[in-house]
């Protein structure tokens, strides 16, 4: 059972970065505790019981800490989401709204097939664009998108709800 407390004083809260008006959520503390990590890594591999998960679809850069855990410990392949120009093969792209910017996310052409189920992993859900752009590529390659994991989900943001709306289960082990 995943127990809140052991986590969440892990998380700290950086005012103003990476600009003006953002607090960003330092996991960096979490990753230094082994037991906090296990606890985390546990229960997200859980929060899906019953799907047939085929992959872990990890967003960079910090989805990549908790979905390449997460992808070995439940013995699935893990396929990176990167942001443009960073992969070397053939690539398929989706720009997106960030919480303060723009960015473009890319994934191999060959990354899953046709049918393939996927479960998408981040750290934090705060507007919803990275996981929805995530979305939007693995349709693309016409896979499921099984929902969508994270260790934490910001509240006050509409990301969690914006991925319900496009019928994306989403589940957070946090809430901020």
């Amino acid at each position: 059972m995943f127990d809140e407390n052991k986590v969440r004083p892990l998380i700290r809260t950086i005012k103003d970065w990476p600009k003006a008006g953002v607090d960003f959520l330092d996991i960096t503390p979490l990753l230094k505790v082994p037991e906090s990590m296990t606890l985390v890594i546990t229960a997200l591999a859980e929060l899906f019981p019953n799907k047939k998960i085929t992959h872990i679809g990890a967003l960079e850069a910090r989805g990549f800490i908790f979905g390449a855990q997460l992808a070995y410990y439940m013995k699935l392949p893990l396929i990176p989401f990167r942001k443009k120009g960073k992969l070397p093969y053939q690539c398929i792209n989706k720009t997106y709204d960030l919480e303060y910017g723009k960015a473009t996310l890319e994934i191999h052409v060959d990354a899953f097939g046709a049918g393939d189920s996927i479960l998408l992993v981040d750290d934090v859900i705060a507007t919803g664009g990275t996981l929805l752009a995530a979305a939007a590529l693995c349709k693309e390659l016409k896979a499921n998108v099984i929902g969508a994991a994270s260790v934490i989900s910001l509240s006050a943001l509409p990301g969690s709800k914006a991925l319900a709306e496009a019928n994306i289960s989403v589940e957070s082990l946090i809430a901020i």
